[in-house]
């Protein structure tokens, strides 16, 4: 049986975080070098957007964890820890914190990779107005640009396709105008609906 299948089975078809049975998916628990059922979980969408940092936590999407954090798949634990330390703001979230019991080598698992010493908000790309843009997305420029080291200028109404975001700097997006990858500030530009 395959290893996906091993663990539809187990989470007996929803998310094993939160409880979803919408759009579940094999999530490998970081780091790991090999896939075992005890590393591997499913997920949903959500839970999975969320827990990469590509929007914003759901506060009330997460309360699931005061029954899934009990699992005794390790892999369930440690995220369930980590989710548990990124929503420390919530009072509920420090109670189940309290009681959550890890063994040493799994405690070890959950803080290896740092996620727990950030307040857990994502930061995320926003445009001019607040949207939240994603790689590939369609922007226009909102006013004239000069663009650094060319002669020309980026026009307001200019529509830039396909962008990219900038992995290190949530201010900034990289675009193509006449021929020329450049970077846009992000407060200069708005999403294409």
């Amino acid at each position: 049986m395959k290893l996906e299948e091993m663990l539809m089975n187990r989470a007996g078809n929803a998310c094993e975080l939160c409880g979803s049975n919408e759009k579940l998916q094999l999530y490998k628990v970081p780091p790991q070098d090999h896939s075992y059922p005890e590393n591997c979980i499913m997920i949903c969408t959500k839970c999975e957007t969320q827990i990469e940092k590509k929007e914003p936590l759901d506060y009330t999407h997460w309360k699931a964890l005061t029954e899934t954090m009990w699992s005794e798949v390790p892999g369930v634990q440690v995220m369930a820890w980590r989710m548990l330390n990124r929503l420390r703001k919530e009072s509920w979230a420090v109670d189940q914190l309290d009681m959550l019991y890890l063994t040493d080598e799994n405690l070890a698992w959950a803080k290896a990779t740092g996620d727990h010493e950030n307040d857990g908000e994502a930061e995320l790309h926003t445009d001019a107005h607040g949207n939240f843009l994603q790689d590939g997305d369609t922007i226009i420029l909102v006013q004239n640009l000069d663009v650094k080291g060319t002669s020309f200028t980026a026009r307001q109404g200019t529509i830039v396709k396909n962008i990219r975001l900038v992995r290190d700097n949530t201010e900034q997006i990289e675009g193509k105008i006449e021929n020329q990858m450049i970077v846009i500030l992000t407060k200069y530009v708005r999403k294409q609906s």
